[in-house]
């Protein structure tokens, strides 16, 4: 597995370089926001591990602009720890963010939860939703009889992946979290609603009254892949 470390402390470069070299991943390395776009593209790497705060091009517009052709899950580190430039980043269409200083040990447990392969994906590959046609192997999303595609981030082109491979099956919040953002954000129920109203929100008929991503009271989520008339509990 390829990583590119894209961060401007030298130090901490060294220290993850020499670590997740130890661990078997291959690390290719930027030292500015403007040679972590190039390697992106030329390196083509697995992962990616961003530091916001970085010279030339800054971490938002490098996530910006690698998420206009790629999907390479991206894992923020950062020591901003404000909510709001949390919550701009994961919008920006990164798929993890890690708070500085941290743990090493949590570091290299969400690295794995982003690197990890989802299974059976062969068995959702094509999936109807609605009137919507879901095509997990070449991530696309259409609308029977045409009209503009859907466009999902990474983060919701994951959770989507786990409900259509466990179709009328209940996920718990935990399972779900842990999954989709790692081990370490088991509790982070928020993140789970705020992405469930958004796949709702895109391919739902209507999002206020949700007939395929239903919600399991005090419990998780369900996908029913033939919908329902039920009465919605968001």
């Amino acid at each position: 597995m390829r990583i590119l470390l894209a961060d401007d402390d030298t130090q901490l470069q060294r220290a993850l370089r020499i670590t997740l070299a130890a661990r078997g991943y291959e690390v290719v390395q930027a030292h500015d926001g403007a040679e972590a776009i190039d390697l992106a593209a030329s390196a083509h790497p697995d992962l990616v591990l961003l530091d916001l705060g970085m010279p030339r091009v800054d971490g938002l517009d490098v996530i910006r602009a690698v998420r206009a052709w790629s999907d390479v899950p991206i894992l923020v580190l950062s020591g901003r720890t404000d909510s709001a430039e949390k919550v701009e980043a994961l919008d920006a269409g990164a798929d993890d963010y890690v708070t500085k200083p941290f743990a090493m040990d949590e570091l290299l447990a969400r690295i794995r939860a982003r690197s990890r392969r989802p299974q059976g994906e062969e068995d959702a590959a094509a999936t109807r939703i609605g009137d919507l046609v879901v095509d997990l192997a070449a991530k696309t999303i259409r609308r029977e009889g045409g009209g503009d595609a859907v466009k999902l981030t990474p983060t919701e082109w994951r959770l989507l992946e786990l409900f259509l491979r466990n179709p009328g099956k209940l996920l718990t919040r935990q399972m779900l979290l842990s999954d989709v953002w790692g081990p370490y954000h088991r509790n982070d129920a928020g993140y789970l609603r705020l992405y469930v109203a958004q796949l709702r929100r895109k391919l739902e008929p209507v999002p206020a009254e949700p007939r395929f991503f239903l919600n399991e009271p005090g419990l998780g989520y369900r996908f029913e892949p033939g919908g329902t008339d039920a009465p919605p509990d968001a």
